[in-house]
């Protein structure tokens, strides 16, 4: 987590058990209850900069895409860094998340929307190992999101809401990405009720 990490002191020891009592020193918000929504948000933020690290690191995905994530890993520790200073501190963080940041993410799912062709009907998360991660990533930051609009809405003016659009655009951009990685292989596509269904042929009645 980026602002809890220079508190780590440099005696050897890699903790401090400050956080001992469920409470921690959340950068420019001062000491937070673990349970406060921005402490959430910064946190599910994290795992979701993780689940995307682990979709690169399996490989198998072109060099234009896994570029794009890199750079959308730095972006999350920009949201990272944000969520840890409050809009009302007065004081400029290392980086604050502008429309620049949603914009960018925009024109890249524009771009690999094109490639991934028709993005139509209802698809199971699967089909390669790429596109599998792909879509795992993509419901963590989709729940890293909610986390987000929950601290905006508890703490209007403090939390920077362009957090939350950011996060928005980049489930939509992993979701075209996996069924991007999913061209060949193809996706698995939804029937509703599937399981309980009785196979047509079996509801015939049987020829005399």
């Amino acid at each position: 987590m980026v602002e809890e990490a220079k508190n780590y002191p440099t005696d050897g020891h890699f903790y401090t058990g400050e956080g001992d009592t469920g409470f921690t020193d959340f950068g420019g918000h001062g000491n937070c209850s673990k349970n406060d929504s921005r402490v959430v948000a910064h946190a599910e933020c994290d795992e979701a900069n993780a689940a995307v690290s682990v979709a690169i690191a399996a490989g198998g995905l072109p060099t234009d895409v896994s570029a794009t994530l890199v750079s959308v890993q730095n972006d999350l520790f920009d949201v990272a860094t944000d969520l840890a200073a409050p809009l009302n501190a007065g004081k400029q963080p290392q980086a604050r998340m502008v429309p620049g940041h949603v914009e960018r993410l925009e024109r890249a799912i524009d771009h690999f929307a094109e490639e991934a062709g028709d993005l139509s009907g209802m698809v199971l998360p699967g089909g390669t190992l790429s596109g599998a991660l792909l879509y795992q990533a993509r419901g963590i930051v989709r729940r890293a999101e909610r986390a987000v609009w929950a601290a905006v809405e508890e703490y209007p003016g403090v939390v920077n809401p362009v957090n939350g659009r950011y996060l928005n655009r980049l489930s939509a951009l992993l979701f075209v990405l996996a069924r991007n990685a999913n061209l060949e292989h193809g996706d698995i596509t939804w029937v509703p009720e599937a399981s309980v269904r009785v196979p047509a042929e079996e509801e015939a009645p049987a020829a005399e």
